[in-house]
């Protein structure tokens, strides 16, 4: 009871924008510094350098969702692009990560288009690849309808998105996408019954069939899960259908089982770590939150011992 309510608490409030607000000014609190890598790209930068040096893999995400005004898009899409000639200066090894809301997509679909090529143009000048998240439910099918767009009618092959598990449509739409590169995660919004599943057992169990899906179609697979179960079963079904390692790869949050995530790099596997930064960390923060009642323990042991 305690965990349903405490998850219900936390992602009602990540979406608070007088608190998202408010939290731009506080600076990282309340642990946050142990889940997100600092607010400037060079404070970004040197944790990919960090998490370079243990052989393991990045992709940078600048913080902020629900743009509603021109101004505060086009300053993210400017962001962006300097995150990844930052990347290439420095020659780490990151990929870029985006949310499309903060691009613009809740004020007008063709503007945000025109925001998603500028970075991508950029993402082609310095060699790297731009994953577009997927947020939450009412965002889907358009998120889907533009990655189409991306690729068909600009050309772009250097853009892939990410499936939430948890949806109904999940294993659909990792079929239609067979080919490109996806990133796949549980789900960690709020969303409705008659859209997502509830149980965890049954969400776990869309997880796991969508990984086989795209990985038995040839197709690259980045899986997302910081659940050490779901690992072990990833490994097992690769060995037993002759999947290459070059074709998938591990992904785990900053901050979260970093011993898990080294030791996957010693058994050579692909390990990817996402690094988001920014002062627009709090929604961010609070999903996490939501995520595990672990978390909230977690969360408050880094606010008491950063005082």
């Amino acid at each position: 009871m305690f965990s349903t309510i405490s998850k219900n608490f936390f992602l009602y409030v990540s979406q608070h924008k007088g608190l998202n607000k408010a939290a731009r000014k506080w600076g990282l609190k309340f642990g946050a510094a142990q889940v997100v890598a600092g607010v400037t790209i060079d404070h970004a930068i040197q944790t990919v350098k960090e998490l370079n040096d243990k052989g393991i893999l990045c992709t940078l995400d600048h913080l902020g969702e629900f743009v509603n005004s021109t101004e505060e898009a086009l300053q993210a899409t400017e962001y962006n692009v300097r995150t990844l000639e930052a990347i290439g200066k420095a020659g780490v090894n990151s990929h870029l990560s985006v949310k499309m809301t903060q691009l613009g997509l809740d004020i007008d679909r063709e503007f945000c288009v025109k925001n998603m090529c500028q970075i991508l143009d950029a993402a082609k000048r310095t060699n790297n690849f731009v994953r577009i998240d997927m947020e939450d439910y009412a965002h889907c099918q358009i998120t889907l309808d533009i990655l189409r767009e991306l690729r068909e009618v600009y050309g772009f092959d250097n853009v892939g998105t990410v499936i939430q598990a948890y949806l109904y449509r999940a294993h659909n739409d990792v079929k239609d996408l067979k080919g490109i590169s996806l990133r796949l995660v549980k789900g960690a919004y709020k969303e409705e019954p008659a859209v997502a599943y509830q149980d965890k057992k049954e969400i776990d169990e869309n997880y796991m069939k969508i990984i086989k899906e795209h990985l038995q179609s040839g197709s690259y697979t980045a899986i997302a899960s910081h659940d050490h179960r779901i690992i072990a079963k990833v490994k097992k079904f690769a060995e037993d259908n002759d999947i290459p390692r070059t074709q998938f790869e591990f992904q785990m949050l900053y901050g979260f089982r970093e011993e898990l995530q080294e030791s996957l790099v010693k058994e050579g596997y692909k390990m990817r770590v996402y690094v988001p930064f920014g002062d627009d960390w709090f929604g961010y923060f609070m999903r996490r939150l939501a995520e595990r009642p672990q978390n909230v323990g977690f969360a408050l042991r880094g606010f008491f011992s950063k005082k």
